[in-house]
C-alpha cells in the first residue's frame, strides 16, 4: 500500500494506525489463518509504505476474509488514503 502525500509525522502515524487496524483482524476472522504488516523503511521512491501478508486455507478462506464485516471497516478506514495498491493472490 502506499499512503497519499501527508506530512512525515502524519503519515507515521496512519501507518501505525493501519498496522493496527490490519493487525486486530487476526483473531477476529476465523478464515484468516495468519497475517504479517511490516512498514516499510526504504527511501527508494519506488516503494510502497505498507505491505500485508496473510494465509488462508483456500480461496473460498479469502473470498470469506474480503467481505467478513471487521475487514470491510478497515478497508473503509483506508478508502480515502490510498494512493495505490498492489495484490498478488498465489497458491503454494
Amino acid at each position: 500500500m502506499r499512503l497519499k502525500e501527508v506530512g512525515a509525522d502524519e503519515k507515521q502515524e496512519q501507518l501505525q494506525i493501519i498496522k493496527l487496524k490490519l493487525d486486530s483482524l487476526l483473531g477476529i476472522v476465523p478464515s484468516l489463518k495468519t497475517m504479517e504488516v511490516g512498514l516499510n523503511f526504504s527511501t527508494r521512491e519506488t516503494a510502497f509504505d505498507l505491505v500485508l501478508v496473510s494465509t488462508f486455507a483456500d480461496e473460498n478462506a479469502l473470498k470469506a476474509y474480503a467481505i467478513h464485516p471487521e475487514h470491510v471497516k478497515v478497508l473503509d478506514y483506508l478508502k480515502d488514503k490510498l494512493a495505490a495498491t498492489a495484490v498478488t493472490d498465489y497458491f503454494f
